[in-house]
């Protein structure tokens, strides 16, 4: 019996560029990739061999990434097809929220390197999840320490204007 590749990638895009760079940043001897260049053919490419991940481009002609990442979840849900990890390729970071409520696992904001994509891809296809563009919230302000006899007013002070 000849060797499997241990992790199977299927690759949703129709840009060649975006296809070169994925292939050649997760490419190797233990990595097998399927390439679509319609979301309407993911369906029949997971029927074909489940992936350990889907990485899907946020602008595919006909059907982008939010639309086939919203179709996985809905086949997932009603039992028609396994889960699937879906690494998103987002163009701009405008587009988190889309990926966000697609149920992405994860996603990059172009352009890419190597380096990031090979660590959202393996941390996706481990059932992990990798973010890029979301703001961390601020840290909590320290709260003014009061001591009980002191007296506090709830005034703010006058703003001083200058007229001109």
């Amino acid at each position: 019996m000849g060797n499997v590749p241990a992790v199977h990638v299927l690759l949703a895009a129709d840009a060649d560029w975006v296809i070169n760079e994925v292939v050649a940043a997760l490419g190797d001897a233990e990595t097998s990739f399927s390439v679509v260049g319609s979301g309407y053919d993911m369906t029949a490419a997971v029927k074909q061999r489940t992936p350990d991940i889907a990485v899907l481009d946020l602008q595919i002609g006909n059907m982008g990434g939010m639309a086939v990442t919203m179709a996985l979840r809905l086949d997932e849900s009603a039992d028609l097809l396994p889960h699937v990890p879906v690494l998103m390729l987002l163009d701009r970071r405008d587009d988190v929220n889309l990926a966000r409520r697609s149920q992405a696992d994860g996603w990059l904001i172009k352009p890419l390197d190597p380096l990031r994509l090979r660590r959202a891809a393996k941390a996706v296809a481990a059932g992990g999840n990798y973010v890029e563009g979301v703001p961390t919230p601020p840290a909590p302000e320290p709260e003014a320490l009061v001591d009980p006899g002191d007296e506090v007013t709830t005034e703010t002070p006058a703003e001083t204007v200058d007229a001109g």
